[in-house]
Order: structure tokens, then C-alpha cells, then sequence
């Protein structure tokens, strides 16, 4: 890009330097006898509102921190202290913000990140761990293919299952629970990792678990113009950021497709119609390619409306961690209600957010998905492993290592 001579520049509102070692081959100090391999640092610039990495070298360090996040300095005053092929370089890249006309695209995303409030390690971490094509390759990162034996034999022995932290006869025994519906539910519950593949879910069912799991029992104002839900989950500061996204493949009255769940009205409003061959790409896309959970007729993302959350909790170092931890709440109700319905029901983090953003046409400064939960009819065979100490499923099995 070419700086108008009277533009001002300022640096990102959020970047993170990581330093990375590795190795480069050199093929001279081969020839000449000495070793083919030398070692080199890389500098990766981390900025949330780039599509990627950005790869520095030591005069882009150096320019860098000529500038501030906050104040604009001219570019007549820069280009005393820095090489204008670097200045435009930092420019292209997204790293340094000019204020022209040229500069209004990526201006717009960095100040876009500027207003919704992120706590910029919060921001790093979300936007430099997302994924976009993990596992299509046919190549899962997480895998169930491989029997315990096999983890063990790589991995050595796990942490141990139990924390102890004073010898047996000084520990406090307490009162068991009594049993109960909701103790008999609780431990009835389990990750279902085999589901019937051609089998359809109910209406009423299908209708039953996503109020249960995401609906509001209330919607109440508290102040003029701000309202707060009531719903099943505890939430940081009653905001609910929350978002349901539904891929419905095999639903009774529900046409195959991607929908929004409105939780104020109980109902799902429309995205994109699709066919159950575009569906079933679509679920293998989501859950980076862990088919057995793809299998499952309905596949919900959680998605994080950052702006709900970050509009009180303004740059706060928890407000991120917050939202993570509602999602964990509302999978639990989910797996609580599938349970007392008869179904499986799993929830996954090994997902491609990058694939789900794309589909539902959600921008990632603005909402991007937390986790994948989905549930559906259990397969009367288990034929990928499942966990279930308890052996309340009762179904056969087939088991990972064979046995």
C-alpha cells in the first residue's frame, strides 16, 4: 500500500509477539563440512483481528515499538525512525493502522475489536486456537481408533485418578446421598458416542430437550431498555451470551437445514436449506471429522455473542473464562434432559469454528462457536467405544481394544 504522505498511523489495538525456535537446513555449511543444520527464532505477530499469523523480522520489531494502540503519530515524524518499505509493509499487514481512505477496511476490523471490550490474552487465545479443516484429511485430532493399551504404551502411566492429600484415618467421611430422580438421572447420564444413524427424532422430543437445554422461563426488564432472561443455567452477570445453532438433519416436522433458536419464542428461524448430503458434510465439517458423533440427528453449536457479555465486564481478564464456563453449564442440562429422554446425547470441543462461522454466516469478532453438542437416538450396538463405568446403557459392545 502506498501511505498518503499526511496520513497518521497508530499500532493494533491487540498484538502478541511469540518468539518460535526451529530449524533451518543449510545446504552451504554442508558442502563446506560443517553442519547442515542451524537453528532459527522466528518472530509471529498474534493480532485478533487478522485472518492469520503474521511473520516479523527484526526492523518490523523494531518499528513496531515506535507506535502506541492509542495514539496516532504522523507519518512525516515516523519516517525519521523507520524505512517506509516497512512502514507499508506493517500497513499491508494489518499490524499498523493508518487513519486514509486506504486503510478503512482493516481500520474498521481493529477498531471493531477495540469496541467489543476483549481482554486482549482472552482475544488471543480464542481467535489463535480456532480451527478450520482439522480432521477432513481423514487424519482426526482426536481419535478413538487406538485401544487404552496403546495410550499407555506411547504416554506412560496418567496423572493418578485420585488427588490425596492426607492419609485415610484423617480424612472426614460424609453422609451419602440419598437416592433420588435427579441422583438416578445424574449418574445415569453418559456421552453416546453411537447413534442410529437412519433413526428420526420425535417433534415433542426434539421440541422438549431444546426448551429444557436453551429456552427462558422468563424475560423481564430490569432497567429502560435493558431486559435479562431467566433460564436454566447459571450465567456471568445474568447476561446469557449464549447463542443456539442448530444443524437439523432427521427431525420430524423440521426440514433438513441450519437454523437460529430463538429462545424468547421457542422457535427455530431459518438460515439455509440444505440436503441431507450437504447436512451430512456439513456435521462431519463440524465436529472435525469424529463421524460417530456426526451420526447424531441434530447437531447444536454454542455459539458466544461476545458483545452481551463484554458490554459489562469491559476488557475484564475473567469475562472470556466466564462464557466458557456457561458452556459447560448448558451441556449438562442438555446430556440431564436427553438422559430423561431416552436419548444419547455428546458435546465436543474438537471442532473446526472456522467451518461452523462460515455456514451460519457469523463473523468471529462478533460470535463464534464455544463447543458442538448433539443428540438422537442411541444405535443398539455400540461399535466405537463409550464410557460407561456403570453399565447403565446395557447395550452390546464392541470394544476399542477388541475385547
Amino acid at each position: 500500500m502506498r501511505l498518503s504522505p499526511d496520513c497518521k498511523l497508530r499500532r493494533c489495538t491487540i498484538v502478541f509477539i511469540e518468539p518460535r525456535d526451529g530449524f533451518d537446513l543449510d545446504l552451504k555449511g554442508l558442502f563446506e563440512g560443517r553442519s547442515a543444520i542451524t537453528a532459527r527464532t522466528r518472530w509471529v505477530a498474534l493480532a485478533p483481528h487478522l485472518d492469520g499469523e503474521i511473520e516479523l523480522d527484526a526492523d518490523d520489531l523494531a518499528a513496531l515499538g515506535r507506535f502506541s494502540n492509542d495514539d496516532w503519530r504522523a507519518i512525516a515524524d515516523v519516517s525519521n525512525e523507520v524505512a517506509s518499505s516497512v512502514l507499508e509493509r506493517l500497513v499491508d499487514n494489518g499490524l499498523v493502522i493508518a487513519d486514509d481512505d486506504a486503510g478503512a477496511s482493516m481500520r474498521a476490523r481493529d477498531e471493531r475489536i477495540r469496541a467489543m471490550h476483549w481482554s486482549p490474552l482472552a482475544a488471543a487465545s480464542h481467535y489463535f486456537s480456532r480451527w478450520s479443516d482439522a480432521g477432513m484429511d481423514g487424519r482426526a485430532e482426536i481419535s478413538l481408533r487406538h485401544s487404552l493399551a496403546d495410550v499407555v504404551a506411547e504416554f506412560g502411566q496418567p496423572p493418578p485418578h485420585l488427588v490425596e492429600k492426607s492419609a485415610e484415618c484423617d480424612r472426614v467421611p460424609l453422609t451419602r446421598a440419598t437416592s433420588s430422580d435427579l441422583h438416578e438421572l445424574m449418574k445415569s447420564r453418559t456421552t453416546c458416542r453411537n447413534f442410529a444413524a437412519d433413526s428420526r427424532l420425535g417433534s415433542d422430543a426434539f421440541g422438549t430437550l431444546i426448551e429444557r437445554a436453551f429456552g427462558c422461563h422468563a424475560d423481564v426488564e430490569l432497567h429502560p431498555g435493558v431486559r435479562a432472561l431467566k433460564k436454566s443455567n447459571p450465567s456471568g452477570g445474568g447476561l446469557h451470551p449464549l447463542e443456539a445453532y442448530v444443524l437439523a438433519r432427521r427431525v420430524d416436522g423440521v426440514a433438513t437445514g441450519l437454523y437460529h433458536y430463538h429462545a424468547g419464542t421457542h422457535a427455530l428461524e431459518p438460515i439455509a436449506a440444505l440436503s441431507e448430503a450437504e447436512a451430512s458434510e456439513h456435521a462431519h465439517r463440524f465436529v472435525a471429522g469424529q463421524q460417530y458423533l456426526a451420526d447424531a440427528p441434530v447437531l447444536i453449536a454454542l455459539v458466544a455473542r461476545f458483545a452481551r457479555s463484554f458490554w459489562k465486564y469491559r476488557r475484564h481478564p475473567k469475562a472470556y473464562r466466564a462464557i466458557v464456563l456457561e458452556a459447560g453449564h448448558v451441556a449438562q442440562n442438555l446430556y440431564l434432559a436427553a438422559t430423561e429422554l431416552g436419548l444419547g446425547a455428546f458435546v465436543t470441543a474438537a471442532i473446526n469454528e472456522v467451518a461452523i462461522e462460515r455456514a451460519f454466516g457469523l463473523d468471529a469478532l462478533d460470535e463464534s462457536p464455544l463447543a458442538v453438542c448433539g443428540f438422537g437416538t442411541r444405535a443398539d450396538v455400540r461399535t466405537t467405544i463409550e464410557f460407561d463405568p456403570l453399565q447403565r446403557i446395557g447395550r452390546g459392545e464392541v470394544r476399542a481394544d477388541g475385547t
